[in-house]
């Protein structure tokens, strides 16, 4: 597939890429792609999605389920260290 950008949509995308939330045009792209398929999801079922998903935080804490920190700091590391065992893992098993 080739495609033709326009001056503007390159431009947007370099800015994307400025800012350092992306390493590749492809990433960006990829992004924008996601988002609009995202949008094309009706309201009422986004909205039924974020309840369901809020549920499950309360539910979470009513047992129990959750952590506290003492800091900001603390809490990235903690969020570091999982995302980086779920990348292992998946890297592991392939996916």
């Amino acid at each position: 597939m080739e495609i033709t950008l326009t001056p503007e949509i390159e431009k947007l995308i370099n800015e994307e890429l400025e800012i350092g939330d992306y390493f590749s045009p492809t990433q960006v792209l990829h992004e924008g792609l996601l988002y609009l398929k995202l949008r094309r999801i009706p309201k009422e079922v986004r909205l039924e999605n974020l309840r369901r998903e809020v549920q499950k935080g309360i539910d979470d804490i009513r047992q129990g389920n959750y952590k506290t920190y003492d800091s900001a700091d603390e809490m990235m590391e903690d969020v570091t260290k999982e995302a980086r065992a779920e990348f292992e893992t998946k890297k592991t098993n392939g996916k």
